[in-house]
């Protein structure tokens, strides 16, 4: 029997809903909401886009030249939540999930959204042209959201066509973008919007890390979106369409998108080892508030970084960075280190500090934080390690850990 299209729904703490966006036929989830800052806003995984030219691009020409390369992923997925009994005998139960993706080499790889395929070991891939093929999962990425499938079924090589990735830095806020997809499931589906924001955070619920570097747009996407390409007017991705922001389920005017220079840099690691380890500092962090620049001493609109906690057996451990601790006898907060630079590059908020080691470092690397401890600038060196695969049961301020 026909159900319909169910996105799989979180519900957040604030009453808001974090939908990750592929789509679920049968099953629906309820967590606890992760998000990196104070908004009353929620996310949803689906999606974005990016790039413009003064002049009106041709988006029927672009369109035609890049559909081919958009497909339709199908998941199924065991459901725990849901048991069939016959004769007394369990029948396992299957959640299946609707996501799109795109054709990323002549080989058959396919990159798509982790939480498109997340569980399952195959999946279904459909073309424009109605051709549907088996595909493997290669390779995945649960902490950035990103995995690579590969095309097992006998294929033509030249009816698949790769992408073109673009360099996702050179985005500028007011460029048009294109997000292609299946959303709800209807296949081929274009919409146009411009670039909202670059650098944002997407608070990722399965995890309890953050996603760095988001693309913000207002081009239309649903879930089915998610894992669609983000494009530019030269249909080349600038991104992975990966969330919306909204109170209601649908689209309200606010989607991410997972910058492409993320898929340059992990996907042929995800196709080589299956994995890909990020970098990981592990403190939680905090903007400066007026209470704190009082109670510290600090000049009006100081930046930085206050380290809120510090995990442990974590490098910021190691290095022995200070968190804000409680004072038992004034029941009052102390303010520990307040992070400044990272490599000599200034840092305004936690939403710097995170795209900055995750983008241009490395597991293994050096980092020199400066640090402005009880007044003092004192410089940390320490090695960043391996993020570990989840938080657990994240706190809202755990969610911000990079």
């Amino acid at each position: 029997m026909f159900i319909g299209y169910l996105p799989y729904v979180i519900k957040a703490k604030n009453e808001g809903q974090i939908i990750i966006a592929s789509q679920h036929l049968e099953h629906i989830l309820s967590i606890n909401q992760l998000s990196t800052d104070n908004t009353h806003n929620s996310i949803k995984s689906v999606a974005l886009s990016s790039t413009t030219t003064t002049q009106t691009p041709n988006l029927t020409a672009i369109f035609k030249k890049v559909e081919n390369s958009v497909v339709q992923i199908t998941a199924r997925t065991p459901n725990p939540n849901l048991q069939i009994i016959i004769n007394g005998n369990p029948i396992g139960s299957q959640s299946t999930r609707l996501g799109s993706g795109f054709v990323y080499d002549k080989q058959g790889h396919i990159v798509t959204n982790n939480h498109v395929i997340d569980g399952a070991k195959t999946a279904d891939i459909s073309f424009v042209d109605g051709n549907t093929y088996r595909a493997k999962i290669l390779g995945t990425d649960p902490s950035g959201d990103l995995a690579v499938l590969q095309i097992t079924d006998n294929f033509s090589a030249e009816k698949v066509v790769p992408l073109v990735i673009a360099n996702s830095s050179s985005l500028q806020v007011g460029q048009q973008v294109i997000a292609l997809g299946n959303p709800f499931g209807l296949s081929d589906t274009m919409t146009t919007g411009i670039v909202s924001q670059v650098g944002r955070l997407l608070p990722n619920p399965d995890t309890g890390f953050s996603i760095p570097n988001g693309i913000q747009t207002d081009a239309p996407i649903n879930p089915g979106n998610s894992g669609g390409p983000l494009l530019n007017t030269e249909g080349q991705v600038v991104g992975l369409n990966t969330a919306i922001s909204t109170s209601t389920g649908e689209f309200s005017g606010i989607g991410f998108a997972i910058p492409s220079n993320a898929i340059t840099k992990e996907v042929p690691r995800l196709m080589q080892t299956g994995t890909y380890s990020h970098p990981w500092l592990g403190i939680a962090g905090g903007a400066i508030t007026t209470n704190i620049t009082q109670s510290a001493g600090l000049p009006r609109n100081y930046k930085g970084v206050v380290v809120g906690s510090v995990q442990t057996g974590s490098p910021a451990e190691k290095a022995g960075l200070q968190a804000v601790s409680q004072d038992q006898s004034s029941n009052t907060q102390n303010v520990g280190d307040i992070i400044i630079r990272a490599d000599g590059h200034p840092l305004r908020s936690i939403d710097d500090l995170i795209n900055y080691i995750d983008t241009k470092k490395s597991v293994g690397d050096n980092v020199m934080l400066a640090v402005n401890r009880h007044g003092q600038i004192t410089n940390i060196n320490l090695v960043l390690g391996t993020r570990p695969a989840s938080l657990g049961n994240a706190t809202q301020e755990q969610s911000i850990l990079p």
